[in-house]
């Protein structure tokens, strides 16, 4: 008598939920805590916001809907024109000259050089130490009086140096100054990783092609580092549009607006008037702004890859 084999039973389809679901709960207690906090801190404030723009509120009485009376009001505000300017003006300044300087640096610290590896732990040093302090040491370099810059500028032949942070108009080119010693290092280290992502094959080919440092400079590491350059331009252009602290510290806004920034409006506005609804409307300006000078990075980028 012969005997039929049975067949396999598949495992039961709760089972398997059971697992996905687990799986699942487990992604989610990883994330939960980090989306919590971005949640409370960041995402809450600001799609708070976009409604508080349109409204008159100073925080102790209830918001009232004014619809665009804020951005009408904006449209006047000769601050929010001298915020703007002095905005665009550093980050014409800034963006440039980090950019060269890290990409400089990265390039030189690229070589294999004796002790290579302090000199790039020096010039990333500045971007962890406390901003405060970077600013109040630069005050004291660029003091008019008794400043080491402005001795040195005098022991050459300057008979009359800037005034630097005194002065309305060498207030931004001293910001810029100090920025861009602050933040070059940062930018070097995302240069120096993406130099060790172009094959050196690539520059061997170059120079049994007879080629020179200058042209193995523009046509190999160049358009190696395209997606690199794109990343720190991106994030220059948001940094140097959002700038605050290191204005608040070194010249709070002055003398009189010549250093005035939009982030500085936006803190006057909202934290010493009380004017929330004025603040956030320039808020949400500024980030009209950053938006839109990011997407036309973007379409330049894209462009250029075709």
């Amino acid at each position: 008598m012969t005997t039929v084999p049975s067949p396999s039973v598949p495992a039961p389809v709760s089972s398997d939920r059971r697992r996905r679901r687990r799986h699942v709960l487990v992604g989610w207690s990883f994330i939960l805590p980090n989306f919590l906090g971005f949640a409370a801190l960041t995402l809450v404030p600001v799609v708070g916001t976009f409604v508080v723009a349109f409204t008159d509120w100073d925080s102790y009485s209830s918001p009232k809907w004014i619809g665009l009376a804020n951005f009408r009001r904006m449209k006047d505000d000769e601050n929010f024109w001298t915020a703007l300017q002095n905005t665009c003006w550093y980050a014409a300044g800034h963006i440039p000259l980090t950019l060269a300087a890290s990409l400089g640096l990265a390039v030189l610290l690229n070589q294999k050089l004796r002790g290579v590896g302090l000199l790039r732990t020096a010039f990333f040093f500045p971007y962890v130490t406390s901003l405060v302090a970077v600013a109040v040491v630069w005050n004291m370099l660029l003091s008019p009086d008794v400043g080491p810059v402005n001795q040195l500028l005098r022991h050459l032949g300057w008979s009359h140096p800037p005034g630097w942070t005194t002065s309305t108009d060498w207030s931004l080119p001293a910001l810029i100054l100090t920025s861009v010693w602050r933040d070059m290092g940062y930018y070097m280290v995302l240069f120096l990783a993406g130099l060790q992502t172009i094959p050196a094959e690539l520059y061997e080919a170059a120079r049994v092609d007879g080629t020179g440092a200058w042209q193995r400079f523009w046509h190999v590491t160049l358009p190696g580092l395209r997606p690199t350059t794109f990343f720190v331009l991106i994030m220059l252009t948001i940094s140097s549009f959002k700038v605050f602290d290191l204005v608040q510290v070194m010249t709070e806004g002055g003398p009189g607006r010549s250093s005035l920034v939009l982030s500085q409006l936006i803190f006057r506005e909202g934290i010493t008037h009380g004017r929330f609804g004025y603040s956030s409307a320039v808020s949400l300006a500024l980030f009209v702004i950053v938006l839109a000078v990011t997407l036309v990075q973007f379409q330049f980028q894209r462009r250029s890859e075709r």
